[in-house]
């Protein structure tokens, strides 16, 4: 990733605190600006741990679910066609349609060693959290014939643990996000494994259908 510091840490207006795309609006700005499917397939994934999060850890509302859902939907919008702007062209598009700041400052965060943005709410930290290790725990579902079915915690650390798996993701960041988060890396991956592969065997319906 291209690091690109936004060199600021303020986003969006107080007053559109509450305000969302609609999950059509998000789905049509995701479709028109992701054209990798697999990229498409790690936003929904993230987006979707986003919202499992919101609803079993943080107790909220349907409304407050898809405020996390969205910020994980579109947190790398631009990263396919426009990686040198990443992520400054969608927090500038969110600011734009008048979204809620704290979707678009979690946006902002989720890299801070690359955009500069400390992640400070509870919203912010889990989605830095999710998104490199949703990543690599993918990948490594790709290579077991079982896919999600029966991966553990120590099938995923062993994976961490080999630098030339995902070469990609950074295993720094991702001890970062725990700890930023106070949540343990067993934790958090027993929480990715079962979300996702409960989301991805949806995912893999809708395709079949």
């Amino acid at each position: 990733m291209t690091a690109r510091f936004l060199g600021r840490s303020i986003f969006g207006d107080p007053a559109n605190a509450g305000k969302v795309l609609s999950r059509e609006e998000a789905n049509a700005l995701l479709d028109s600006w992701v054209l990798n499917d697999k990229l498409r397939v790690h936003m929904r994934q993230v987006g979707n741990l986003m919202q499992r999060w919101a609803a079993e850890k943080e107790g909220l509302d349907e409304a407050g679910q898809w405020r996390w859902e969205m910020a994980g939907l579109l947190h790398d919008a631009d990263w396919d066609q426009w990686p040198d702007q990443h992520c400054s062209k969608i927090v500038t598009e969110l600011e734009a349609r008048n979204i809620d700041p704290e979707i678009i400052r979690a946006i902002a965060s989720h890299g801070p060693i690359h955009f500069g943005v400390e992640p400070e709410s509870r919203m912010d930290q889990m989605l830095y959290a999710f998104d490199e290790l949703s990543g690599l725990i993918h990948a490594y579902s790709l290579m077991r014939e079982t896919g999600y079915e029966g991966m553990d915690v120590a099938g995923v650390k062993k994976r961490l643990k080999s630098k030339g798996f995902a070469a990609n993701v950074s295993r720094d960041d991702i001890q970062d996000a725990c700890t930023r988060a106070n949540i343990s890396l067993e934790d958090l991956i027993d929480f990715i494994v079962k979300h996702q592969g409960d989301f991805q065997k949806t995912l893999d319906g809708n395709s079949e259908s």
